[in-house]
């Protein structure tokens, strides 16, 4: 497994084409704005060295044999799968943002029982070769960026009946050696800090659409791949001179980018779907299931950091013990609760799939992030309504340090009898970077529509609710003779 300096440094070796606000950014790994979310990345590596962590941040491959980083592994039991949750939450606490690393971990188990299914019904050797790619991953314990969404344009024409037809991405040219890509991927989480770019698609293709049905693995400097990074709220104020406190989190932060393929060649053995479009809805359901389960982990430790927060923020506006405030950390916590126990529930009730990785319960792992698309907005709501005002309204760190407006700042922003006002006002930057600034994106906005927006777990459990089921539940309880109905509601 790599250091956290080794990761950094190999980052360094890669020739990305990557763009941020109309300009080339030759150094992305010491950019400001890019490089706190680096560090946060960079904490999965970090954790993996410490002893007090180790059984939730590696596992044993079941590949080599080998201790591997978690992140790169393919879940063999329910403890695998509490594991990967409990991991999430922990560098959600470290970190207060989004860590990245988790779309590729879920698109390795994804891919891994989809190929094996395809293999066994067609024929052919794809999971054969994403094996043989996943063991030179955790060899080399890469950074792999899942790739899904896809622009889409008209969302209500198919991928085919586009009038642009590259607003999804789809396979240009079949040779013998591989085949070439074209299109793009959005919302990217964690693009640039990324060794390698895993693609599936991004929804359930029918004949028509087989140009879409397309998986496979390149690298991130491969010719052809450019990345716009994409912008956040208050994500310049990291390019000010001497930013710290205005910051909230000055050491962590996540990043998305739009990333182009303009003809990308992929070699064969980087291929593991290549137009078998009755597979992509597999892929993409197994896929969504395991990344609204890892929601019931990160977004809960970044919840404990919040309400940490929030009841500092309390403390220095000097109403701990005020019973209303009370009553709002109690209701944060068991919001936050609830959206672990879903993580936690959806794990435990995991099944085998043929390929022998373990699937999580699809029906609770979408009633988690149904949850998760709710419930951080009350919790960041209650966070902001204990922290006051003047959350948004402080003035700047620039004028905490003036010499002449220092003294006024420290005068009328003091808060409870014998806090310090520098500490209130960084508290207070942290509620602020977490619910308005660059890590809302990941607490607030990815809550709402990362792994699929709301209805597409709505449709999830609906197809997974088995109401039908339940309809003889109550049949049998209420002693209903179906015989007697001419025509039974729902059919």
């Amino acid at each position: 497994m790599m250091t956290r300096e080794e990761y950094i440094e190999s980052l360094r070796k890669l020739n990305l084409q990557v763009y941020f606000m109309g300009k080339k950014i030759d150094n992305p790994v010491d950019h400001p704005v890019i490089r706190p979310s680096l560090n946060s990345l960079a904490m999965t590596y970090e954790l993996a060295q410490h002893d007090e962590y180790k059984e939730l941040m590696t596992a044993k491959s079941h590949l080599t044999g080998k201790t591997i980083n978690r992140f790169c592994h393919i879940h063999q039991n329910t403890t695998d799968l509490m594991n990967k949750v409990k991991m999430q939450r922990l560098l959600g606490q470290k970190t207060a943002s989004c860590f990245q690393r988790c779309v590729g971990m879920d698109a390795f188990n994804a891919i891994y029982s989809t190929t094996y299914d395809m293999d066994q019904e067609l024929g052919t050797e794809y999971h054969k070769r994403f094996v043989k790619y996943l063991e030179m991953v955790q060899e080399r314990d890469l950074v792999v960026d899942g790739a899904m969404t896809d622009p889409k344009g008209d969302r209500n024409l198919s991928p085919s009946q586009q009038p642009d037809p590259d607003l999804y991405l789809r396979i240009v040219e079949v040779r013998e050696d591989g085949i070439v890509v074209r299109g793009a991927k959005a919302h990217q989480t964690g693009a640039v800090n990324s060794h390698e770019h895993l693609i599936m698609p991004t929804l359930a293709m029918r004949e028509d659409d087989a140009d879409y049905a397309v998986s496979f693995a390149i690298e991130s400097d491969a010719p052809g791949i450019l990345m716009i990074y994409g912008r956040q709220s208050c994500d310049t104020r990291k390019m000010e001179e001497g930013a710290d406190i205005d910051l909230g989190n000055s050491s962590f932060g996540g990043h998305e980018a739009l990333v182009i393929f303009d003809d990308v060649f992929i070699p064969n053995e980087r291929v593991f779907m290549c137009r078998e479009y009755k597979y992509a809805g597999v892929m993409v359901e197994r896929f969504a299931g395991y990344h609204r389960q890892s929601y019931g982990g990160c977004k809960v430790g970044v919840g404990d950091v919040l309400i940490g927060a929030a009841a500092l923020a309390a403390d220095y506006n000097g109403v701990p013990k005020a019973s209303h405030i009370k009553d709002k950390l109690i209701e944060m916590i068991h919001l936050n609760e609830t959206l672990y126990a879903c993580g936690i529930a959806c794990s435990a009730e995991g099944k085998p799939t043929k390929s022998g990785n373990y699937l999580i319960d699809l029906l609770l792992a979408n009633v988690c992030k149904q949850n998760i698309t709710r419930f951080p907005y009350e919790i960041a709501r209650l966070a902001e309504d204990i922290a006051g005002g003047l959350m948004v309204t402080m003035p700047a760190e620039q004028d905490l340090r003036d010499e002449k407006l220092g003294p006024l700042v420290r005068k009328y922003l003091q808060g409870a009898t014998g806090t310090n006002v520098e500490n209130r006002m960084r508290v207070l930057r942290l509620i602020e970077n977490i619910t308005l600034g660059t890590a809302a994106v990941g607490y607030r906005t990815e809550s709402m529509h990362g792994a699929g927006s709301p209805q597409a777990q709505r449709i999830m459990i609906q197809r997974q609710g088995d109401i039908e089921g339940k309809k003889q539940l109550a049949r049998e309880i209420a002693k209903v003779d179906v015989s007697l109905d001419q025509k039974p509601a729902g059919k």
